[in-house]
């Protein structure tokens, strides 16, 4: 996760951890389905600890794992199997625990007995809840002592705690059970060759002190979550693609997207993405941005409510310590009381380069995709003071270029995706001391510039276009005198205070070319070196080339493979025309995500593909992440080549779908408000369902400002 965490990453959830997610909730938990206080385990929902002590015992001991699986993002199957009597080998009594999370979790626990006679069963459930926001947690820094009481209620207990004047409170309940010191008791005979099963739920408390209402399922019957994510897949693309394998990793990314939706609380019709679980169920700029622009094909409303709660957000105010500035756009927000421990010391921490250029390249993203052009309208002013950010403040001294150096003792060293304070790095292995202009963040500042000026160009304001694009080519021709290493073969990582390049071998590279702020006789060097053996692992774009000073396969930033680095790296790749490099590099990672269960995580290590025979994961990654969930999909759109323009009346594609991906159909592909069936078998397309006054074309869309019109308007013709 590129987020506050890179300078104190988590301590591993445990061997084998299994994550929920649903919101702004998850729940993380052991292979048995035991949630340990020892460990940065627990149900958490809006960023509070509601349940840190979840353990089951049958007959004194806890379960034994034989497996557990996630049917669905929010619901979890863990199956174990309780210790054999004594003098006895094996146990008739297997125990298979059905997790559902929501505002807190409900779970149906059923023992089978395989035994010729009935057996006994003393079942006790540990219950705990300490409270401790998400942070404490994560770094093991508890700064609050709440005052907790238990009591007992009909079929379960009530636990409420109190720190200053805030109040938290779960209610965990069972229907036959016997409130105890530590939790609930039942006491059973499970027949021969039959079963026994109870229900339990636990829900927190409301602001208002009122327990939220209980909105699960029962076995037969759908619950809320699941009306939520079906009705997220009746929105989004329903696919069949020929290889079974690439289709159920393009499916789970669809999953896995629905599910790290939360809702705006002051919009509560308003959804965005999340940045990933577990530890960052939160609205990130950086990230949210970056995800929703990479499955803005599937679903434009998730882009623009992220972009409308930015937005809300934006800066208006110089603070030093939450790095807030006028019309910049924040890092992080986060609900909750525990704000004290965010960067900054408030909900909202700013610190970062690259999110309010990129909220302007989103904006122009899903202007194409036909979002009503009354909520683009609203959203330009934003757009407009986001582009004073970059002149104003985040061109610190007027060269030209976005630098960032952090305003406090307390913030990010490195605001960019590579926010490790290590994560900028010179060839030999020296830190880079900023302030840092990074690469990539020069490309999403050129971007910008062209997204605004297609807006403008689209509205009728051919001198805003045209200025736009005036200072896009000016940045451009800079940044490639000034980041271009012509003895290297490619472009320096960033530029240090004294504006030396630090020219250690970086994946930032690809998302210049994703931006398209690469120079054409540039390009071939660059995906020459991307796709070099120092580079490539097999599985993917390592962060950092292995003949690099910094290099290590086990780190966060400096050698890693990042599933999101490389879907930008393959849209770049595509973008110069890059096929071969493309497919290589998209089929790579496909491949990878076999060995997840179909889901990339947010990163693994960089280990070579002919030195071990799967991709090694990282102790501390998170999934589902939003940018490895949103990988599949950006993947498939770079190699369909599949882009749209409402306002130039076009839909391109040009398939070059690796021959092993097989043939693609897809129903209820969204384009304004028409929804389209798509057809891919080799070079070969048919689209039904256009709108009116759309055409197809089949061949590559025309990159800004490459279109014609938008030429000839920069030149004054």
């Amino acid at each position: 996760m590129a987020g506050w965490n890179a300078d104190n990453e988590a301590g591993p959830a445990g061997q084998g951890a299994v994550t929920l997610v649903e919101g702004s909730s998850f729940c993380i938990s052991t292979q048995n389905g035991d949630i340990s206080p020892q460990l940065p385990h627990g149900v958490f929902h809006q960023d509070t600890r509601v349940l840190s002590s979840w353990g089951l015992t049958i007959n004194g001991q806890p379960l034994e794992p034989l497996g557990a699986w996630t049917p669905s993002p929010y619901q979890g199957i863990y199956v174990g199997r309780a210790v054999g009597a004594e003098g006895r080998a094996d146990s008739p009594l297997t125990v298979e625990r059905r997790r559902e999370l929501g505002a807190g979790i409900l779970e149906y626990i059923t023992i089978y007995n395989f035994a010729l006679q009935p057996m006994k069963c003393n079942v006790e459930l540990s219950v705990d809840a300490d409270f401790a926001d998400l942070f404490e947690v994560k770094d093991g820094r508890f700064q609050r002592r709440w005052e907790q009481a238990r009591r007992s209620e009909d079929d379960g207990v009530h636990i409420v705690a109190v720190w200053q004047d805030v109040r938290k409170g779960v209610s965990v309940r069972a229907p036959g059970s016997t409130v105890t010191a530590k939790g609930l008791r039942f006491t059973t005979i499970v027949s021969a060759h039959g079963e026994w099963s109870v229900r339990v739920s636990v829900v927190p408390d409301l602001d208002n002190g009122e327990v939220a209402p209980i909105l699960f399922a029962s076995p037969e019957s759908p619950s809320a979550q699941d009306h939520r994510q079906n009705a997220w897949a009746a929105q989004i693309p329903a696919l069949r693609i020929g290889n079974p394998s690439i289709e159920r990793t393009v499916l789970r990314s669809h999953d896995d997207m629905g599910a790290l939706r939360i809702v705006d609380p002051q919009h509560p019709d308003r959804m965005v993405v999340a940045a990933g679980a577990p530890w960052f169920m939160a609205l990130f700029g950086r990230d949210s941005l970056l995800a929703s622009f990479m499955v803005a094909p599937i679903d434009a409303s998730l882009a623009l409510g992220t972009l409308q709660t930015l937005a809300d957000r934006q800066g208006s105010e110089v603070d030093l310590l939450t790095e807030e500035q006028p019309g910049r756009i924040l890092h992080e927000v986060r609900l909750g009381v525990g704000t004290g421990l965010v960067l900054g010391g408030k909900s909202a921490y700013y610190g970062t380069a690259d999110a309010t250029p990129l909220f302007v390249t989103l904006l122009g993203e899903v202007s194409r995709w036909g979002v009503v052009a009354e909520d683009i309208a609203a959203l330009l002013p934003h757009a407009d003071r986001a582009l004073d950010w970059i002149r104003d403040y985040g061109d610190r001294d007027g060269d030209g270029f976005v630098e960032y150096e952090r305003l406090n003792d307390h913030g990010l060293i490195n605001q960019g995706w590579k926010d490790s304070w290590d994560g900028i790095n010179f060839a030999d292995g020296r830190i880079a001391k900023p302030p840092i202009a990074l690469c990539e963040v020069q490309g999403y500042v050129y971007s910008a510039y062209i997204a605004r000026a297609s807006m403008a160009f689209a509205a009728g304001d051919r001198a805003l276009a045209a200025e736009l694009l005036d200072r896009a080519g000016r940045l451009k021709k800079k940044f490639n005198e000034m980041f271009w290493l012509p003895d290297r073969g490619y472009y320096a990582v960033a530029l240090d205070r004294d504006k030396r390049p630090v020219d250690a071998c970086a994946s930032n590279m690809g998302h210049c070319l994703w931006s398209g702020i690469v120079d054409q006789d540039k390009a071939k060097q660059v995906a020459d070196r991307l796709l070099s053996p120092e580079m490539f692992s097999g599985w993917g774009v390592r962060t950092l080339a292995t003949d690099m000073g910094a290099y290590n396969p086990v780190s966060y930033h400096n050698g890693s493979v990042w599933p999101h680095d490389n879907a930008l790296i393959v849209a770049g790749l595509m973008r110069y025309g890059f096929v071969k490099e493309a497919q290589t590099l998209a089929s790579a990672l496909m491949d990878a995500a076999e060995y997840t269960d179909n889901r990339l995580p947010e990163l693994f290590c960089g280990f070579s593909r002919s030195d071990y025979p799967r991709p090694l994961p990282y102790p501390t990654a998170c999934s589902p992440q939003a940018w490895a969930s949103a990988t599949p999909v950006m993947l498939l759109r770079s190699l369909l080549r599949y882009e749209a323009d409402v306002s130039l009346g076009g839909l391109w594609m040009d398939p070059v779908l690796p021959d092993m991906w097989g043939n693609l159909h897809a129903t209820n592909a969204p384009v304004g408000k028409a929804r389209l069936t798509v057809d891919v078998s080799g070079d070969r397309v048919t689209v039904e369902g256009l709108p009116e006054g759309m055409v197809f074309h089949k061949g590559a869309r025309p990159w800004y400002p490459d279109h014609m019109e938008m030429e000839h308007l920069r030149r004054g013709e």
